[in-house]
């Protein structure tokens, strides 16, 4: 046994602590079980009448959840933060009337009671993930928590970020690795496939990927998550944009609703082959 695995073998998230896989349960959604769970949608929540068109038709896919964003973190203050409650309002709405869970990104521990109160699963952002506060709020909640790996974060400090969700009595965590920073130019981040099989290997916690961010470029996005689900993913988070070209946010990565559905076609028999079944 190396260090990192001892030293992990005496923390919550260890296997060796918790044989039994966890399973996370979202409205009738298990992450972490027999099925490959999908979660799809647009990157930023801009108008209810968009995000229904994108929701009816990643459901119509295959999709299990949708995702969309209501407080954005940027890297400039003068990009789309975000519609904020009114956003959380829409996505409430358009979740229930295509019967989808939700999962959207809480960026302050002051807004976790809003956000709880709409979402399904509370998602933790890259930039968040070393914001110890809003762990340790998110360990007192009883709402799933998506876990997104920091953008230059070890494995390490990636499960001890888990650590402090499932110390403070939350035990409904699911990681997502979703790329790290490097000297590649050519993609936004690197998408690290490898700690998803080390995780796996590691920690009783379901992983799922997120290959819209972890490359940036909506041509890869479809390779690499037939690859995620090769390498022992749980699921996939992608993004879907009916119009890309005019996304408020990160429309180079985002799939059309076409794509999507493609996607849903090809990523069926590598599922299969892993053991694993869509839908």
């Amino acid at each position: 046994m190396n260090a990192l695995a001892e030293k992990v073998s005496r923390m919550l998230v260890s296997k060796e602590n918790h044989p039994q896989i966890t399973e996370v349960r979202v409205k009738g959604c298990v992450i972490g079980g027999e099925q490959l769970i999908v979660i799809a949608g647009p990157c930023a929540i801009e108008t209810e009448e968009l995000l229904k068109e994108t929701a009816f038709k990643v459901r119509g896919a295959g999709a299990d959840m949708l995702r969309g964003g209501a407080f954005k973190p940027r890297t400039s203050p003068y990009s789309f933060q975000g519609l904020g409650v009114v956003g959380l309002e829409t996505l409430a709405r358009v979740g229930e009337a295509m019967n989808m869970p939700v999962i959207t990104e809480v960026m302050d521990s002051d807004d976790i009671p809003a956000v709880a109160e709409y979402a399904d699963i509370l998602q933790v952002g890259a930039r968040n993930m070393h914001n110890f506060s809003l762990l340790k709020k998110l360990g007192r909640t009883n709402k799933p928590v998506l876990l997104k790996r920091g953008m230059a974060a070890t494995v390490e400090e990636w499960l001890l970020a888990a650590e402090y969700i499932l110390a403070g009595g939350n035990s409904q965590v699911v990681l997502c690795e979703r790329g790290s920073r490097s000297a590649e130019k050519w993609t936004r981040n690197t998408l690290d496939l490898s700690a998803v099989a080390l995780a796996k290997e590691l920690t009783h916690l379901p992983v799922i990927v997120d290959p819209s961010h972890g490359t940036g470029v909506r041509s890869l996005v479809m390779p690499m998550a037939k690859a995620a689900i090769a390498a022992g993913a749980d699921g996939i988070i992608i993004e879907v944009h009916p119009h890309p070209e005019k996304a408020l946010s990160d429309g180079d990565q985002s799939l059309t609703p076409r794509q999507f559905s493609i996607l849903m076609r090809e990523i069926e028999p590598v599922a299969k082959a892993m053991g694993r079944r869509i839908r």
